[in-house]
């Protein structure tokens, strides 16, 4: 196997890479901001990218315009289903608001075939073409917008919690939510609006990504299932980790893309991770017993 198609897979999987650490923020601050793992997290970027097209094509809005407004439409439909956690869930377990989540996300597939139709959604690339060539392997605008995306929004929610009264708000809110409203935090608002600003930035990212992938409505939400292996690699507490494990699993997949003796495993790579992942992080009750 030549070492370049093996550097060409790698840095090709960095788009892919890029998305997956992206919606692994956005799950990792879900969980630990307002307790939830939001599994319609990806379902509502895909609807809010169909929902662009359809501005753009079915009314004739620029693309512009119409990104915008289905950047809009992601946060308003994370921010009503944040809106009914929120009002009818806000005493439940992490495990039951995570499993409401279902819901909305096997809601907005139906939808978007009943709206979109079931057929592929024809996207107008925001960006496309080579930014540069390093030893004879390209690498694309999209590849570089992802991982920059990743990194700033994983660098800038930390030092929003970090660094702002906002972030010492949300904190006060994830680790003792009644005490943070008796001494005054806007609990509901607050949460809401993690999970509209959440919304909004699944759609950016699958704007982006969609012209280049699979961009049918179920392959779009199933990206929940890459992203939360990445998320997993940090507990669903650690943002860096989170970015890390969206790179890793976006390479890895893209080196085994171009290895045809293994190429088959490529979409059980997440699968493989997460169940790994999960061994490890039992590892010392597994050794424990087999002492």
């Amino acid at each position: 196997m030549n070492s370049g198609a093996l550097v060409q897979g790698a840095l090709a999987g960095l788009a892919s890479g890029g998305l997956y650490a992206v919606l692994a923020v956005t799950l990792t601050l879900m969980s630990r901001l307002v307790r939830v793992v939001n599994f319609a997290q990806a379902a509502t970027g895909m609807f809010a990218a169909f929902s662009a097209v359809w501005f753009a094509t079915e009314l004739g809005l620029p693309v512009w315009a119409a990104t915008l407004v289905g950047i809009l439409v992601g946060a308003a439909l994370n921010g009503a289903i944040g809106w009914i956690a929120a009002t009818w869930l806000s005493e439940a377990t992490v495990t039951l608001r995570s499993a409401m989540t279902v819901a909305p996300l096997l809601m907005l597939i139906s939808l978007s075939f009943i709206i979109f139709g079931n057929k592929p959604q024809p996207f107008e690339p925001i960006l496309s073409g080579p930014a540069f060539t390093v030893a004879g392997v390209v690498v694309s605008w999209v590849t570089i917008v992802m991982v920059v995306i990743a990194v700033v929004v994983a660098a800038g929610c930390a030092l929003l919690l970090t660094r702002t009264t906002i972030g010492t708000q949300l904190r006060a809110l994830s680790e003792r939510p009644t005490t943070a409203e008796l001494i005054g935090i806007a609990a509901k608002p607050l949460s809401i609006g993690v999970w509209a600003v959440t919304g909004a930035i699944s759609a950016v990212t699958i704007l982006v990504i969609a012209p280049s992938q699979s961009n049918d409505a179920i392959s779009l939400s199933m990206l929940i299932i890459p992203a939360s292996a990445a998320a997993l690699l940090g507990g669903f507490r650690r943002l860096d980790f989170a970015v890390a494990g969206g790179l890793l699993l976006g390479i890895i997949s893209g080196i085994v893309a171009q290895v045809p003796a293994v190429s088959f495993v490529r979409n059980f790579i997440p699968f493989l991770f997460i169940v790994v992942l999960l061994l490890w992080s039992q590892r010392k009750e597994v050794w424990d017993v087999a002492r």
